[in-house]
């Protein structure tokens, strides 16, 4: 059975939309490209770390489409583990997935999820796709988190904690401070929360 991991950039105050670029998703969020001026080559070094050398992608169709409009051309080792990796995409749209190697999750995206975690096969990550992330925490499908912490408070955009999170408890894997501003904090998937 493989593992879910998510990884995602994460302000202190939680948000996660739009980290690489202004218009990132087709919005118009104000604070797009917020991570850039916090990113180096240790911090590259340290996102294709915490994906590992071999794995898949499970990737909402926005993620999907933003991602495919940049990585193709890229190059460099983050750009070839995510060219390579197929990517299994929630969406009502398949055939017009082009970026591939590819497939869909069919019309139920968790059931989808549940059956390529339940196959052989490497980690599945989950960049973004905060709609389907949430989903996956709510159905307790995620195995681990890792956490690109910045050191700015956003005020508005997407979050990756919502109100309607299930209760749960993790556990410190590791912690690593990049760039000398970015933490880079790893979680394992323990179970029901505990409480006095």
């Amino acid at each position: 059975m493989r593992k879910i991991r998510i990884i995602q950039h994460i302000s202190l105050d939680g948000v996660i939309q739009a980290p690489g670029g202004r218009g990132e998703g087709g919005d118009d969020y104000p604070h797009g490209g917020w991570t850039a001026p916090y990113r180096g080559a240790d911090g590259a070094a340290a996102v294709v770390e915490a994906q590992g050398s071999r794995f898949d992608l499970l990737l909402g169709r926005r993620t999907y489409d933003v991602f495919a409009g940049h990585w193709p051309k890229a190059s460099g080792p983050l750009a070839n583990g995510l060219n390579a990796a197929t990517k299994y995409v929630a969406t009502h749209r398949p055939d017009s997935l082009e970026w591939g190697p590819v497939g869909n999750l069919g019309a139920d995206a968790i059931a989808g999820a549940r059956s390529v975690k339940s196959k052989d096969g490497p980690d599945l990550i989950v960049w973004g796709s905060s709609t389907l992330t949430r989903v996956l925490l709510e159905q307790g499908l995620v195995d681990e988190i890792v956490l690109l912490v910045y050191p700015v408070f956003l005020g508005t955009g997407k979050r990756f904690f919502e109100n309607s999170a299930a209760p749960r408890e993790l556990a410190l894997v590791s912690t690593k401070l990049v760039s000398s501003t970015v933490l880079v904090n790893t979680y394992r998937y323990v179970g029901a929360l505990r409480t006095e």
